[in-house]
């Protein structure tokens, strides 16, 4: 799938919480914890919350997640597009196994964060707005919580049934496309890229227990 894969080995990007660090210290192993992502969303992580079971229990259908692990870890597929380290995270360069590696779009992920249909393709989405448009629906976005839902409930139905589409990535865009996987392992990190500038893990771990949780 990915065209700069090597021998089945892909490089991906990913900004983690700064006590990643931490767990790939102690065991060696890191994967995405449910108050990382509570703190990060503050009073909005319900609603995402919501969304990234959805978005879970669909990735596993593809690739199984072990059983610890409830919550994908989201990467860049290249690295003008990683998000840079800022204070209290880190960035990690990583290179995997492609088949530890689910794609998808994230401009269809937009469309799931939004409550709104996926389409297939412009047609697809020329004819849904017209159907809309003939059942008098102007806001498309309120078929999931809103009460069109209530009184449209085949619409709300076809709204959930369009959200796998995000995992369906038929040509390949860096800029589109990102890659989900289910944990980091030491041995997988290339470099860490922290405010302070990029380091080999072991450096980073090592200024990261001196400091007090913090890299200096």
């Amino acid at each position: 799938m990915n065209p700069n894969a090597k021998n089945g080995m892909v490089r991906l990007w990913t900004r983690q919480d700064i006590r990643s660090l931490a767990s790939l210290e102690r065991r060696g192993r890191f994967y995405t914890h449910e108050n990382f992502l509570r703190e990060k969303f503050g009073d909005i992580a319900p609603y995402f919350m919501k969304l990234y079971r959805w978005f879970s229990e669909e990735a596993q259908k593809v690739v199984p997640a072990p059983n610890d692990v409830t919550y994908p870890i989201w990467c860049s597929v290249a690295r003008e597009f990683m998000l840079l380290p800022v204070e209290n995270e880190v960035s990690f360069e990583i290179h995997i196994p492609e088949d530890r590696v689910l794609y998808f779009d994230s401009i269809r992920w937009d469309f799931v964060l939004n409550h709104m249909y996926i389409p297939s393709d412009p047609d697809d989405e020329k004819a849904y707005l017209n159907h809309l448009e003939q059942l008098g629906i102007k806001n498309r976005t309120r078929f999931i919580d809103g009460r069109e839902g209530a009184l449209f409930p085949q619409e709300k139905q076809r709204v959930l049934e369009s959200w796998p589409r995000v995992f369906e990535v038929p040509t390949w865009d860096k800029f589109r496309i990102q890659a989900n996987l289910w944990e980091i392992f030491s041995e997988d990190v290339v470099t860490v890229f922290t405010v302070q500038g990029e380091m080999p893990l072991e450096e980073a771990i090592t200024r990261f227990r001196a400091g007090g949780g913090i890299i200096r």
